[in-house]
């Protein structure tokens, strides 16, 4: 009776445990059919919020460019051959210096002429109005003499009137000295009109024509190559359209940065100095309104190149010390993806404030230290997603 209540017994221990293996051996093909079909995590680029500046920028909607504060294309404006030309490209020349100079020899040898001419006159003056003085010498003795009943009445009247005509004469010659004078600043002028002179101290960006070509100037209305082209490199800033819906939001004045392609990754400094007081509406383009920004340092500027295309950023707003996340972060609806510690994707909510295509000011939903995700577009980056970092992007200052 024992010996067959423990054999039931045995029998029903080896039935429970071959159960539980079986049960076992179920949970773990189920568990490894989940592990092997569950969803790869994906690759995410993460960024730190951190805690820095934030600005509120207005940047331009088209390139801009490198502007001379003084440009100048010069043309005499007479015209002729070129007789002496003593700039070339590339020449750096001075406020005053002759560049080039048209054939001139008988403007010249008219002013010569004058010049003789003034000669002549001032001798005649010198002659007529010594005798002027005679004169006047003569009709003072014939006053003294009438005075005394050595001459007559009329032999003062006439002494008199011989004084009068000689003074008129030494009047007249000194007009026609005036009138000589004339002439040599007309003939001077003509004179001028061929000669080119630099008006300022700058570098020679173009020239337009050789030694023994005809000079022609511009008729009215029908634009011509200048001669010379004059840059004064010295000040330098750039001009560059923003959109009209901006331009109520910046004031002459506001501090900016200048970036270059030609210079990338390099910032200079700068300041609004001029914003046109109209809207400029080109046909298929947005309506944008031109503004200025030149470089707080000219010196830092002097070795570029007018023309270079630039960016501008004028800083309308700006506050430091706040947490501050990267602007490709951001969602619509103030939205962002935050890799938690357990590798998962939680979607939050913030509150923003400052922004610009760099950073965006978080004030409320973040702390310095989370991670956020930037990069959103590739795929299967979403809530609840499983993630595992590609690299993270370090914060810039």
């Amino acid at each position: 009776m024992n010996l067959s209540y423990s054999s039931n017994n045995a029998g029903r221990l080896r039935r429970v445990a071959t159960r539980f293996g079986l049960l076992a051996l179920l949970v773990a093909i189920a568990a490894a059919v989940w592990y092997a079909t569950r969803p790869k995590p994906v690759m995410v680029v993460v960024a730190e919020a951190d805690v820095g500046r934030v600005e509120n920028t207005v940047a331009n909607t088209r390139a801009g460019s490198v502007a001379a504060c003084r440009r100048a294309k010069l043309a005499p404006p007479a015209g002729g051959r070129i007789e002496k030309l003593n700039v070339r490209e590339g020449d750096r020349v001075r406020a005053g210096q002759v560049l080039l100079t048209l054939w001139n020899d008988d403007l010249t040898a008219r002013e010569r002429i004058a010049r003789e001419q003034l000669q002549t006159a001032r001798a005649r003056v010198r002659e007529v109005c010594e005798l002027a003085k005679a004169a006047a010498r003569d009709a003072a003795r014939a006053r003294e003499l009438h005075a005394r009943n050595f001459i007559s009445q009329e032999a003062v009247e006439r002494s008199n009137a011989d004084a009068a005509a000689r003074q008129a004469s030494c009047d007249s010659a000194g007009t026609q000295v005036a009138e000589a004078e004339a002439r040599i600043r007309a003939s001077r002028a003509d004179t001028d009109r061929t000669v080119l002179r630099a008006p300022f101290a700058g570098i020679v960006a173009e020239v337009n024509g050789e030694v023994g070509e005809f000079l022609t100037p511009s008729p009215p209305g029908i634009p011509t190559l200048p001669a010379v082209d004059l840059i004064d490199d010295s000040c330098l800033y750039v001009s560059a359209p923003i959109d009209e819906v901006d331009a109520a939001q910046i004031k002459v004045g506001m501090t900016g940065r200048i970036t270059l392609d030609a210079y990338r990754g390099k910032h200079f400094g700068g300041r609004l100095r001029r914003i046109a007081p109209y809207v400029l509406a080109v046909e298929k383009q947005a309506r944008t309104v031109e503004v200025e920004v030149e470089f707080d340092d000219p010196g830092e500027a002097r070795h570029l190149l007018v023309g270079y295309s630039a960016d501008i950023e004028v800083v309308v707003a700006a506050r430091e010390g706040v947490v501050r996340i990267p602007t490709t972060a951001l969602m619509p609806g103030n939205r962002v993806l935050v890799l938690g510690a357990a590798g998962t994707l939680e979607e939050r909510r913030i509150e923003t404030g400052l922004s610009n295509w760099e950073f965006t000011e978080a004030k409320a939903g973040l702390a310095r230290g989370d991670r956020v995700v930037t990069s959103l577009e590739r795929e299967g980056v979403k809530a609840g997603a499983r993630a595992v970092v590609e690299h993270a992007a370090k914060p810039r200052p």
